[in-house]
């Protein structure tokens, strides 16, 4: 069965609390159906350009909160929360706290980490990528039981935690995301998520052609391969969610193309038809993402806050659909 359509905003940072508040208003008005930040904590500074990613002013979970007390309907969430930079038990007391102050707006999203400087920066050990994908999945162990209501007993590798039960009392789970870009998480993902957030395979640890050259077409139906091996007969329950990072909304596609294609070493064709990548006009946006939809079964696409009013008539043309 065909998914519909929806759309999702992820903004890094905000210039003032009013300014974070009204972007959640917006994406909200013009239909989005969440609103995320990501979970970086580093600024400006060697260990920011070393990831070669965007800074990150606001800390996830606070900002989270600010953003449902401004809306009334979007999802909020985080895309996704690294595991290793949060106290299990208080971030699942924080996931709950929000998602009932939210009245059951949360959207779950976990990780298990990837960008080397910034945990050397933060001075937190970063394990080997089997190690931070187990301790994941533990915590999101740890959060099904604080919402079960019942007595949490979690005795695990990396956790062990016993004697009480989660506060506040919810009746659900939020929708969880499971985000990553490698074989094994992405079969996690397809067992246990309810939205499959593909990712590069970001093992390089940094932002750069090989990252991003693993999200390519032939590699995103690779990864679409690892999750239905995780899924089973469930993958057609699933959500596949996808970030369009490389949105220009141009008459010059394919000169566009050209210069993408420079800084990451792939054709422009390749540029052209990266999932990850959406270049042209509008009309040609939207058929490319029903194309991808049929291709590859993403019905969940993420953009990013900068482009808000550029996309606004692709999500209303499509949302839903």
């Amino acid at each position: 069965m065909t998914k519909p359509f929806r759309f999702g905003l992820q903004a890094y940072s905000s210039s003032s609390p009013d300014e974070w508040r009204n972007l959640a208003k917006k994406a909200e008005g013009l239909g989005f159906s969440s609103f995320h930040l990501a979970d970086h904590y580093i600024g400006d500074g060697p260990a920011q350009q070393a990831a070669n990613h965007p800074v990150q002013n606001l800390a996830a979970i606070p900002a989270m909160m600010v953003a449902a007390e401004a809306t009334d309907s979007i999802r909020v969430g985080c895309r996704v929360l690294c595991c290793d930079y949060h106290e299990p038990v208080v971030l699942a007391k924080e996931i709950a706290t929000i998602d009932w102050f939210s009245d059951g707006r949360l959207e779950l999203g976990l990780g298990a980490g990837w960008i080397q400087s910034e945990y050397e920066a933060m001075g937190i050990p970063m394990m080997s990528p089997g190690k931070r994908i187990n301790k994941m999945v533990e915590t999101l162990n740890l959060v099904r039981q604080h919402y079960s209501g019942n007595q949490i007993d979690l005795d695990g590798e990396y956790m062990k935690i016993s004697g009480f039960s989660g506060e506040p009392k919810l009746e659900s789970m939020p929708p969880v995301m499971i985000g990553g870009g490698a074989k094994r998480i992405l079969g996690i993902a397809g067992q246990q998520a309810d939205i499959v957030s593909i990712n590069f395979n970001n093992s390089a640890g940094k932002i750069g052609p090989a990252g991003v050259g693993s999200g390519t077409s032939e590699g995103t139906l690779q990864k679409i391969d690892w999750i239905k091996a995780g899924a089973g007969d469930r993958f057609s329950e699933l959500e596949i969610e996808i970030a369009a990072y490389f949105t220009v909304i141009t008459d010059h596609r394919d000169a566009v193309a050209g210069e993408f294609s420079k800084l990451f070493n792939l054709s422009p064709d390749e540029i052209l038809n990266h999932p990850h990548c959406l270049i042209g006009q509008s009309s040609e946006i939207i058929e490319r993402i029903q194309q991808r939809r049929d291709q590859y079964g993403i019905n969940y696409i993420t953009f990013g806050g900068a482009v808000i009013d550029e996309v606004a008539p692709i999500v209303e043309a499509l949302n839903g659909k």
